[in-house]
């Protein structure tokens, strides 16, 4: 197997050179040296020390080495001139650019990473469930598959050696052998074959229990958005103020990029007292690796199985607008831009002017809420947004619950709205309104 530290960094020793590239043709909706400057955060939230950066605006990329021959003498330059280990790429390099690169570096000692490896780098680092590291695992051997060559150079034969001039390569084990490269190519192979077969029963796993939470009635919302917008300290707050116990939900906040990855869910309480389920799910970033995306699949299902979306912005950020565009594409590719969404523009509390921001990222977006998730300004208000939109899909229903099923009652209280409640002789005639499944229930016992 490959050594494993030359795929990813190794924490407080390594410092690294940043290189950014512009595509004059498709420049995309990060600035270069903004795009640059997450990079930074990234290498920072693995353990990497940049000490230097540089960057190209290209046509299109040299199919070798990705930029330029002259950018890239600066580059090993740079790297020099620092005593650096590492060069960090912000797009991702081919097998045959990242081969062509470190052939130039001449030495094997520094790291040629781009931004894919970096972020797989810190999901192994942040994933704590099983199902978590299952994913990253399969993503980062799905990354490594094609980029063994480096490792294994010398193409050392396990069996054979024997030639007709003479060798010892013994009875039986004549003839070409196989070179660990081959070896290790078909041991990854089968690690990924056997990752897939685990996360099919987590993703059936989930399934089940996603279908036992629908029989249950309790409706969904998920919080989306970019890395560090966020997402846990909103669930913290929700829960503070409107949880069952009115605790938070114990979810690591920290101000780092992609500090949470496992999601988390917790019942949360509407105004009206209706229970739903909030899910924090994984942060977005710009150029997300395609590899996490698969390999993150029973997880981004929660999102698609949602009945509303929070998608919770960091209005403080200078690429605000840049960021909600990103979260937008990948829920297009995720396949759910039919859900409600419902916009919390986060951090208000650290804006001098933060009612005018407000005013104004609000009109980019359909139903914005200022909030701010430390300090608990307008979660209110976001819970009676979220009702609000919760309640469009409620059914009018009418119905006399017998005194001997009371736990009928107290459903209807949970998962749907009471407009008026009258005790008989029969049992409690209540009229108001049900999610459509349960009205159809309420309905059947109506019929009886």
């Amino acid at each position: 197997m490959t050594d494993d530290r030359y795929f990813y960094p190794d924490l407080p020793e390594e410092t690294a050179i940043l290189v950014g590239i512009e595509f004059k043709s498709d420049p995309g909706s990060f600035d270069v040296l903004d795009s640059l400057a997450e990079l930074e955060q990234l290498a920072e939230t693995a353990g990497v020390r940049v000490v230097g950066e540089t960057f190209q605006r290209i046509s299109t990329p040299n199919s070798a080495t990705l930029i330029g021959s002259g950018k890239l003498a600066e580059v090993l330059d740079l790297l020099a001139e620092n005593n650096a280990t590492a060069i960090l790429f912000d797009e991702e390099l081919s097998p045959r650019q990242q081969r062509e690169i470190e052939k130039a570096v001449k030495n094997e000692d520094i790291k040629v990473l781009d931004r894919t490896a970096l972020i797989l780098d810190i999901f192994a680092k942040h994933a704590h469930t099983r199902e978590g590291a299952l994913q990253v695992e399969l993503a980062q051997y799905e990354y490594r598959l094609p980029r063994l060559t480096r490792a294994w150079t010398h193409l050392a034969r396990q069996a054979g050696g024997g030639t007709a001039r003479g060798g010892s390569g013994g009875v039986g084990l004549r003839g070409p052998g196989e070179t660990q490269l081959e070896v290790d190519r078909r041991e990854i192979n089968r690690r990924i074959a056997h990752l897939k077969r685990e996360l099919e029963e987590v993703r059936a796993h989930r399934q089940r229990h996603r279908q036992k939470r629908k029989t249950a009635s309790l409706s969904t919302v998920s919080l989306v958005g970019y890395t560090n917008a966020g997402k846990s300290t909103l669930l913290n707050a929700l829960t503070r103020l409107a949880g069952p116990e009115g605790k938070d939900a114990d979810v690591l906040t920290a101000d780092m990029l992609f500090a949470t990855l496992d999601p988390t869910t917790r019942r949360v309480k509407l105004p009206g007292g209706r229970e739903v389920l909030v899910t924090d799910t994984v942060g977005f970033i710009q150029k997300l690796p395609t590899t996490l995306v698969a390999a993150f699949r029973a997880t981004l299902e929660e999102i698609a199985e949602s009945d509303l979306l929070v998608h919770v912005v960091d209005i403080t950020h200078d690429n605000a607008m840049q960021q909600a565009s990103t979260v937008g594409e990948v829920l297009r590719d995720l396949g759910v831009t039919d859900r409600p969404i419902i916009t919390a523009l986060n951090k208000v509390d650290l804006l001098p002017d933060a009612d005018e921001v407000a005013a104004d990222l609000g009109a980019e977006f359909k139903d914005a809420v200022a909030v701010s998730a430390a300090t608990g300004q307008g979660i209110e208000e976001l819970l009676s947004r979220v009702e609000a939109v919760m309640n469009r899909n409620l059914v009018t229903v009418e119905a006399l619950i017998p005194y001997d099923q009371g736990e009928l009652v107290n459903q209807w209280h949970v998962h749907g709205l009471i407009q008026s409640e009258k005790h008989t002789s029969d049992g409690v005639l209540i009229r108001g309104k049900l999610p459509p499944h349960l009205a159809a229930k309420f309905r059947e016992l109506e019929e009886q």
